[in-house]
């Protein structure tokens, strides 16, 4: 497509809510899932240190 100027451009022909609703809507996806994810690794990783730690403290209460 040419557009004949940056107006027609941001207009998409008509179709500028859909293509730049998209645009956005990917833009905050990709900015929300890495801090997400690191979320859910904090996590997991809390959970597993707090797993650990019951184990040991069990084994330790069975060969006292």
């Amino acid at each position: 497509m040419n557009w004949g100027s940056a107006a027609e451009f941001f207009a998409m022909g008509g179709h500028a809510l859909y293509v730049w609703g998209s645009f956005g809507a990917c833009a905050a996806l990709m900015i929300v899932e890495p801090i997400l994810a690191r979320r859910r690794r904090s996590n997991a990783l809390i959970e597993l240190r707090r797993e650990i730690r019951a184990r040991k403290e069990s084994q330790d209460e069975t060969t006292s």
